[in-house]
């Protein structure tokens, strides 16, 4: 595609739950990290129709094929040539750390003073709640999903199964340097252990289980937060991805 300007590589740190736009149909909001320490806004990324051998986790170096969008103002957004995306590699557990302690802030209020729209931000006196969806917003998610499933096939030669929604929503209350705030999780992985949980132990025990282990366990032990603005409502930050610190040092200690 040669209207693509540039090619680079980034370490992928942010892999949100799929959602629909008018414009993309299902896509997944990706962020990371490139060689310049600059922060990237991978899309669209219509990541559930991606090959096996390109379909990215956290910590892995992909190279892509970019150019600036004509639909998007964020600095950091690139438009991507989807099937461009390859996985060259992978941050070695013991740099993981370091990586991380030079993107971490302690305000968004600075971040965004700065033109910026992505950061990596160290939460205090956490809080985790659950909310449940209406029955109505729920029943839309789902027809929104269904219906791009069914015109996949116009657009994509892989034909994916309709996308559940998550009948609820994870927020967190927090304080940083700019006060007390509460913002809505995105991160696919904390969607697909409410799921796997459920199945293995019915909703009840799987809320019980979220409550202990994300408002109780991974407080304490550390977390950031890899925050994101909302396209529409750039005052609105988002938690796109969590990351746990106790994990990350176990790694760095073990090698």
């Amino acid at each position: 595609m040669s209207n693509f300007e540039g090619a680079s590589e980034a370490i992928i740190l942010v892999k949100a739950s799929p959602q629909v736009g008018k414009k993309h149909g299902e896509t997944v909001c990706c962020a990371g990290v490139n060689d310049a320490g600059e922060w990237v806004r991978l899309y669209p990324v219509t990541f559930r129709t991606l090959d096996q051998a390109k379909q990215f986790r956290r910590w892995d170096r992909i190279r892509f094929r970019w150019k600036k969008p004509d639909d998007d103002p964020r600095p950091e957004s690139l438009r991507v040539d989807h099937e461009s995306i390859e996985i060259v590699g992978e941050l070695k557990q013991k740099e993981r750390l370091n990586f991380l302690q030079k993107l971490e802030v302690n305000s968004l209020n600075k971040v965004k003073a700065e033109g910026k729209s992505l950061a990596l931000l160290r939460p205090r006196e956490l809080k985790f709640l659950v909310e449940r969806k209406s029955a109505k917003d729920l029943e839309e998610e789902r027809a929104k999903f269904k219906s791009i499933a069914s015109q996949a096939d116009l657009f994509h030669t892989v034909q994916i199964i309709p996308y559940e929604p998550c009948p609820y929503l994870f927020k967190y209350n927090y304080v940083t340097d700019d006060g007390e705030r509460t913002g809505t999780c995105q991160d696919w992985e904390t969607d697909a252990t409410f799921f796997n949980w459920s199945r293995h132990y019915g909703e009840q025990k799987a809320l019980e289980n979220m409550q202990r282990v994300f408002g109780e366990e991974y407080p304490s032990k550390g977390m950031v937060f890899a925050m994101g603005t909302h396209s529409l409502y750039p005052d609105t930050w988002l938690i796109n991805g969590i990351i746990r610190l106790d994990e990350i040092r176990q790694m760095s200690l073990g090698l």
